[in-house]
């Protein structure tokens, strides 16, 4: 498979602290790569220089093959590099289908402030519901985004960040806050876009870590500790110690 994303050797401190110390890892084609670690591992600190939202001190991010370490967030977009967030950041007051195609429309490279002209671009809105139909929100179309449970609202944020068409999406704990039934749906979704896109997934939840994950990569402290397979890394018992022990979340 042909790698979308490579991390090498990337380093960044902030004062005295190392929060990423030679961190290396390789994203390829139709892989969903997670990304685990305890509190206070590095893990935003590393997805923020990957984003280019922090600019590392040593070491090189690219992307499609292109050295985009020192680029812009803007850039990366525009390779192909997708994120969404831990917290939601959608149109409250607009329609489920109106925030579909705004992202959609962003993509086009129009000016979504001048929402009457996009209106009137059938195209836009045509390509909107499609996308919609192909998830769980199909029938909720003309819901106000306020209106969504939080499930939703993940799920919309997802739908968002693919009608960009990034070639690898970035997912900041997407199941942080839904019930077993959500989690179980994201989960669902998730398994069907890696037929889209590549993912990094940074999770908490073990479950769904272990239920999606091709490839695990566990921070602690800044660096890599274990990379490997899901039964690779429930048997690592340097990532048992790492959890303090905490059997059950690796079972």
């Amino acid at each position: 498979m042909t790698a979308v994303l490579e991390i090498d050797g990337l380093r960044k401190r902030f004062g005295g602290l190392t929060a990423t110390d030679s961190v290396s890892l390789v994203v390829r084609t139709g892989e969903i790569h997670a990304l685990i670690g305890p509190n206070g591992a590095g893990k935003s600190t590393l997805i923020n220089q990957i984003c280019g939202e922090l600019t590392p001190d040593a070491g090189h991010i690219r992307l499609m093959g292109r050295d985009v370490t020192a680029a812009s967030v803007a850039a990366r977009v525009s390779l192909g590099l997708g994120r969404t967030f831990q917290i939601t950041s959608l149109l409250e007051d607009m329609t489920v289908l109106q925030n579909v195609g705004m992202a959609l429309q962003a993509r086009a490279g129009g000016n979504f402030r001048l929402w009457d002209r996009v209106a009137k671009r059938r195209a836009i809105w045509d390509a909107a519901a499609g996308i919609i139909a192909d998830c769980q929100l199909q029938g909720r179309e003309a819901a106000l985004v306020a209106d969504l449970s939080h499930g939703e609202k993940k799920q919309l944020e997802l739908l968002m960040a693919m009608g960009l068409q990034p070639k690898v999406m970035l997912l900041d704990e997407p199941m942080a806050g839904l019930g077993h039934l959500e989690s179980q749906t994201m989960i669902v979704q998730l398994r069907a876009l890696r037929q889209h896109t590549a993912i990094l997934l940074v999770e908490h939840d073990m479950e769904a870590v272990f239920a999606l994950a091709d490839r695990i990569s566990v921070l602690v402290y800044g660096r890599i500790i274990a990379q490997g397979s899901v039964e690779e890394i429930r048997n690592d018992p340097a990532v048992r110690e790492a959890y303090l022990g905490a059997e059950d979340e690796l079972c």
